[in-house]
């Protein structure tokens, strides 16, 4: 069964109360199902194999790990050789920073467990010492696995189209992405799911 972000008419009315366009959006859009993955092992790994490659050469991957491994746990990693990662389609580098990661999180170097008693900068503080592993991959982290309600990353470039594309902006700078999307607080993780999704090429909508 697949999980999703969790989110109500609580945070919707919330946001819709503080910005009329986004308001606009939110009523079009409706809701908004994206899957999150709550195994934060398995959540950080999925990231990094991810990194800078297609969402269809992605998928082939992940559907290569889940045939020959099943769910990818640190456990299996720790047997697995660098060769036999690789040959699932990783580059070399990503061989590295996941064998990075299961280490320091098998040591307890890093432990995740206790990430879930942090608030949001101390847990992008714990998890930027996994190679591999900056700024924006914590905040997707955030919100994908752990699903904090106030994470919205200027780092992300479809979520700064989104909100390009809602205000008709031709540009967007860090100040203007604050003052656009600080009222939005404490909810600010349920706008993102809306910027994302007006960012979408295919979403034909018109606010």
């Amino acid at each position: 069964m697949n999980n999703y972000f969790c989110y109500t008419d609580k945070e919707t009315e919330y946001l819709k109360s503080k910005d009329e366009k986004l308001a606009a959006l939110i009523d079009a859009a409706g809701h908004i199902y994206r899957e999150v993955n709550p195994d934060l092992y398995h959540a950080l790994t999925d990231s990094i194999i991810g990194q800078q490659i297609s969402t269809a050469a992605h998928n082939t991957i992940r559907n290569r790990i889940a045939d020959r491994f099943g769910p990818l746990t640190k456990e299996k990693v720790a047997f697995l050789t660098d060769e036999e990662l690789k040959s699932l389609g990783l580059s070399w580098r990503k061989v590295s920073y996941i064998r990075d990661i299961t280490d320091k999180i098998i040591s307890g170097e890093v432990d995740i467990d206790a990430l879930a008693s942090m608030d949001d900068e101390q847990v992008i503080k714990e998890l930027i010492k996994l190679k591999g592993v900056g700024r924006w991959t914590a905040e997707m982290v955030l919100t994908f696995s752990m699903q904090r309600p106030d994470v919205l990353s200027y780092g992300d470039l479809a979520i700064r189209r989104g909100i390009m594309r809602l205000y008709g902006l031709e540009e967007l700078s860090e100040e203007q992405f604050h003052i656009l999307t600080d009222k939005l607080s404490p909810y600010r993780t349920t706008a993102a799911l809306y910027f994302w999704y007006y960012a979408n090429p295919e979403c034909k909508l018109t606010i």
